[in-house]
């Protein structure tokens, strides 16, 4: 059951207008419709409703998220697998299913998908050697809260300088919404089930 109202969207003033005006209007909002926003109850899905009981703080966060999104340095896929490696370690439903859908329309396969989600370790060889190498690093960070001095070059040789630290970013931002979506419990939109359920 989830845990915080929904604020409904058509009674929003302020500075929560302001933070709704932002993440339907800002790059998230590009070309989709209000719907994949808003739920069925009339509030904000996903991560966002919480933020509209904070709504200054609520504003820093999803301009980072926008940023790490839209304005990184990190290509389409290594950002992806890094999001998805942080929803499979916290089982964060809502992240899983939002990012699993963009991963596929960029290309990333079922089988790349299944692996992440199982917490396997990606193929360190071949085409698919940066995104094992980011994988491993946000997996690191994860599970010891630190890197290896391997781990960090071999993510340092994929994405460059400035990729490391934004990496470091997205995990940052992306433990924060999985944390966001598992102690509000925010369900999935009507019609999905965990993509967590048996694993």
């Amino acid at each position: 059951m989830v845990r915080l109202a929904n604020i409904p969207v058509d009674t929003l003033d302020g500075e929560a207008k302001d933070l709704f005006d932002r993440i339907v209007g800002g790059a998230r909002g590009k070309d989709r419709p209000l719907s994949d926003f808003v739920n069925q109850e009339g509030g904000l899905r996903g991560p966002f409703n919480p933020l509209l009981y904070t709504p200054e703080i609520g504003n820093v966060s999803q301009a980072l998220g926008e940023k790490i999104r839209f304005r990184s340095s990190l290509s389409d896929a290594v950002r992806e697998v890094a999001i998805l490696t942080v929803a499979a370690h916290w089982r964060a439903d809502y992240e899983w299913f939002a990012h699993a859908k963009i991963a596929r329309n960029i290309g990333i396969s079922e089988q790349l998908l299944s692996t992440i989600k199982g917490r396997q370790p990606i193929s360190p060889e071949g085409e698919d050697a940066v995104l094992g190498a980011t994988q491993k690093f946000i997996m690191e960070l994860l599970e010891n809260q630190r890197v290896t001095d391997e781990t960090f070059n071999s993510a340092r040789e994929g994405v460059g300088d400035t990729g490391v630290v934004e990496l470091v970013l997205l995990f940052g931002y992306y433990t924060l919404i999985s944390a966001t979506l598992n102690t509000f419990e925010i369900p999935l939109p009507e019609g999905e089930r965990s993509p967590f359920d048996g694993s």
